[in-house]
């Protein structure tokens, strides 16, 4: 009986261990969301702009040379955070619609689950600070979808230095900023903030007051560099002068460097110059001086979020947790080609036409020719599917369990980082919650990529946001802009979309234009003339 009493207690002691390691070699996940940054707007991604926390990530870790994400911020975030197509989630146009679509309705369908759902379910503690823009209404907050700790911006943009209204009443649907603190509103009055220190004073705080015993999970998703294009002086001065010469030249610039880096092969083209009939030359001094003074405040505004991330950075290294977290970098669109946004029919009083760009007083985007350097080498910007849209920088940086340095050029998607946080977490994506039958995820696990091996995903991916469209099977892609002819690539001789080979290969364009409405149609895509007919604005 003693030995049977001994046994019995070793197993209990060995389970216990078990399940204690087990638990232990989970290891914690930051998932990093920058917003509205261009395919080259970052060092290790062809970029003049300083952001060392980030070339070291990408330096230890692992990057993706052609990342995919959804073209414009809320369907990404929707995308991102549930492993399925936009509409699928609920969020297919944007989240202030109020469309009585499901696949439109502006916030997540109830058959759907968020990766802080997922990863709360096998013992993570799951925190957010930042950008939401998945749900505008209490009940659709950050709160409702899993994340025990959250400071969240409920909307999609506000001033850097404040969250007052910058709607006027031309701007639907209202004017209401909302800043939450869990279920919570905050007023932040007159106090001195910068968004971008903001976010990440939250984060640091949610993981001090993280009780280790437990893995977390945490969702930081920045505004920068989303318009309107605010920095601080300091960082501002740091680029004064390096944007002299010009969109063609720095355009030029990165471009060689992208090669070098071997992000894109050495044959691949530069895209044609948008808009091409502009040209620095022909601008007057005050025109060229206006128009460098955007891309230093643009270029501040990464640096910023550099710096942030190397706080984040030293905050996981003097706990000595660096060694034990996975993190994930991306952007949720291309460059945005917005101009300034004080003047026209949403102007509002706070802002000037004139103000100094960077100012609290300006209201501005930098426009599409500088939209046009962050995306290159690619073609068109935010909300459109042609490369400059929808290609992302994305690190993975995992110590000692990722090939360090390696460029990874399998096509990829958004979808893709639910199953590769289950994967990495060790966690279940349920065929039911809540008495809902799920809709499974889309996408496909990056792990074994991640970890040097060699892997064919085999898949179609697709693309649509508000008219406009597309997929990418192997090396084809099929694209268009609302309303324009289907277009047809050779991503693997072209990425930059140079050269249409919709009638050359005729077969091959009707082949996929049939995938492209086949799954149209099982998701209920509508038109943009139809989404438009659905609210009382226009997209």
């Amino acid at each position: 009986m003693k030995k049977a009493g001994l046994l019995l207690i070793g197993l209990g002691l060995f389970l216990s261990l078990k399940s204690f390691c087990q638990k232990a070699s989970k290891p914690n996940i930051i998932l990093i969301l920058a917003d509205d940054m261009g395919y080259s707007d970052i060092g290790c991604f062809g970029s003049e702009v300083q952001t060392p926390n980030l070339d070291k990530l990408a330096a230890s870790g692992v990057k993706f040379s052609q990342f995919y994400n959804n073209a414009r911020c809320c369907p990404s975030r929707a995308a991102l955070l549930t492993g399925l197509y936009p509409h699928q989630a609920g969020i297919g146009g944007m989240t202030d619609t109020h469309i009585p679509i499901p696949e439109y309705q502006g916030f997540f369908k109830d058959n759907t689950i968020t990766l802080a759902n997922a990863l709360q379910s096998a013992g993570y503690s799951t925190f957010m600070s930042g950008k939401w823009h998945v749900g505008e209404e209490n009940g659709h907050w950050p709160k409702d979808y899993g994340f025990e700790e959250s400071f969240a911006f409920i909307n999609g943009a506000s001033s850097y230095f404040d969250f007052k209204p910058y709607r006027n009443e031309n701007w639907p649907p209202g004017n209401k900023l909302k800043v939450v603190h869990n279920a919570t509103e905050i007023d932040f009055g007159d106090s001195t903030i910068y968004t971008t220190d903001l976010y990440t004073d939250n984060a640091l705080q949610q993981i001090k007051n993280h009780k280790k015993d437990k893995p977390f999970f945490l969702y930081l998703a920045y505004t920068a560099p989303h318009w309107p294009m605010h920095a601080l002086p300091e960082d501002i001065a740091k680029y004064k002068g390096k944007y002299n010469e010009g969109w063609e030249a720095i355009r030029e610039r990165r471009f060689e460097k992208l090669k070098k880096l071997g992000l894109i092969k050495p044959t691949n083209q530069l895209s044609e110059k948008f808009p091409v009939n502009r040209d620095w030359e022909s601008l007057s001094e005050t025109g060229r001086n206006y128009e460098a003074k955007l891309m230093e405040v643009y270029a501040a505004m990464v640096d910023r979020l550099d710096q942030n991330i190397g706080r984040l950075l030293q905050t996981l290294e003097t706990s000595s947790q660096l060694d034990n977290t996975l993190i994930l970098f991306l952007s949720d669109n291309g460059g945005c080609s917005a101009g300034n946004l004080a003047i026209g029919k949403y102007a509002h009083p706070r802002f000037e036409a004139d103000a100094e760009p960077g100012s609290p007083k300006s209201f501005t985007g930098y426009g599409k020719n500088w939209a046009n350097v962050s995306n290159t080498p690619f073609r068109q910007f935010k909300s459109n599917i042609h490369e400059g849209g929808i290609a992302a920088p994305f690190i993975a940086f995992y110590p000692k369990k990722f090939q360090e340095g390696e460029i990874i050029h399998e096509p990829t998607h958004i979808v893709d980082i639910m199953p590769t946080l289950l994967e990495i977490g060790n966690a279940k994506y349920p065929k039911n919650y809540k008495g809902k039958t799920l809709q499974p995820y889309e996408g496909s696990s990056l792990v074994d990529l991640m970890k040097g091996e060699k892997k064919d995903l085999n898949r179609t991916l697709f693309f649509e946001h508000l008219g406009n469209a597309g997929l990418i099977e192997g090396k084809w892609k099929l694209v268009k802009n609302h309303n324009q002819p289907w277009e047809l690539y050779n991503l693997e001789d072209d990425r930059s979309e140079t050269n249409d080979l919709a009638e050359e290969s005729a077969v091959m364009l009707q082949k996929l234009i049939n995938k492209y409405e086949k799954w149209a149609a099982k998701n209920n895509v509508l038109s943009k003339e139809e989404v438009n007919k659905a609210i009382p604005f226009k997209f």
